[in-house]
């Protein structure tokens, strides 16, 4: 998303996940909500997060998110002993759900998390319904955007 985009529509990222787009190709992206505890909350204010080894698991017929780190604050109370890495429930529409369902038990994708940012005061996560890229499918993504930057350079040479 722009930058302009982001300040028209009031969203701030918190956290993204780039490894995520070198290691699988997205077919679709839902937005989910995540329900959380009030120290969660202030870390993510705080941008104390990472997606990097995030992925979404369907259980029960809920979405739940698995590896996300949010790193709490020096100012959580004392007598509370917070989980950085808890497993955290996501909110979805029961036909969103429904077609994640469908699309990881029978055609073989994965749920990744994408993104996290706020959207009108709340803290939404971007899912990805994914594939997994295989080692030669990684190859040719980083010579296509090497491509893409050398071509980049000649054209900006040949304006001088």
């Amino acid at each position: 998303m722009a930058k302009k985009e982001q300040q028209k529509s009031g969203n701030k990222t918190i956290a993204l996940n780039k490894r995520a787009g070198h290691d699988y190709f997205f077919e679709d992206r839902f937005e989910a909500g995540i329900a959380l505890q009030g120290w969660e909350v202030k870390s993510l204010r705080a941008g104390k997060c990472q997606l990097v080894d995030s992925y979404v698991l369907i259980k029960n017929g809920e979405a739940w998110l698995l590896g996300c780190l949010i790193t709490p604050l020096n100012t959580v109370s004392t007598h509370f002993i917070p989980d950085p890495t808890r497993t955290r429930k996501l909110l979805l529409h029961r036909e969103e759900l429904n077609k994640l369902i469908g699309n990881v038990e029978r055609k073989g994708y994965t749920l990744i998390a994408t993104a996290m940012y706020w959207k009108g005061g709340r803290a939404k996560v971007e899912v990805g319904l994914a594939k997994g890229k295989k080692q030669h499918d990684k190859r040719e993504t980083e010579r296509d955007r090497d491509w893409q930057r050398e071509k980049g350079r000649l054209l900006k040479a040949g304006k001088r």
